[in-house]
């Protein structure tokens, strides 16, 4: 199967990304994307029936322009909604839920991005589950994100504690048209990456 990763952003390297992936390289077709704005079409994206989308709002981690400009972007919200309502799957994982209120992105994902504490440990529990088959809880160190969540429709498959008693919504999946939005916040640092929960999580979502 083709798979499209679309990472690098200014908090975020690509680098990261792709040693952690790296172990699922010779299971699926995988492309990675870090230009976005200088590579991506509709019809490119179309190529791929899920794309794991682990990219900010920043054009690269050496350039904090933002990624979506109208008129120079040849893919914005708009085409990703188009890309799922035709059938994708959009996977995002981390800095992917890196939305600011009141964005198309934040509108087509389901959530925004309010903060996180200071790197710590956090305890990641999958809800059982059709996509958590084989993903087992874990406690690894990590950002832990909080999001606000605001689609109605979401179906939540794992949640996220830290500090005792700082639990937030960790995953979830929503229908959008024919296709679907899966969300997953941890994975800032490479050992949460190449965690097998983490890692049969996004294969789990691929299928």
């Amino acid at each position: 199967m083709k798979l499209l990763v679309i990472s690098d952003d200014f908090w975020h390297p690509a680098e990261v990304v792709e040693m952690g992936m790296s172990s699922l390289n010779e299971k699926y077709d995988i492309t990675y994307i870090r230009c976005a704005r200088d590579i991506l079409t509709p019809e490119y994206l179309a190529k791929f029936p899920a794309v794991l989308l682990w990219k900010g709002n920043t054009v690269s981690a050496a350039n904090k322009n933002p990624w979506f400009e109208e008129g120079v972007t040849e893919v914005n919200p708009k085409e990703f909604r188009e890309y799922v309502e035709a059938g994708g799957k959009l996977i995002a994982l981390h800095a992917g839920n890196c939305w600011r209120q009141g964005t198309e992105m934040e509108n087509l994902i389901g959530n925004y991005f309010i903060g996180h504490p200071p790197r710590c440990d956090v305890n990641v529990h999958f809800e059982p589950c059709a996509l958590t088959e084989g993903c087992e809880d874990f406690t690894l160190r990590d950002e832990h994100y909080h999001i606000g969540i605001t689609a109605e429709d979401i179906e939540v498959f794992a949640y996220s504690t830290s500090h005792g008693d700082d639990r937030q919504i960790a995953g979830y999946i929503r229908q959008i048209g024919k296709g679907k939005v899966i969300v997953f916040t941890p994975g800032h640092v490479l050992s949460v990456i190449e965690h097998p929960s983490f890692l049969r999580l996004i294969e789990n979502a691929v299928k």
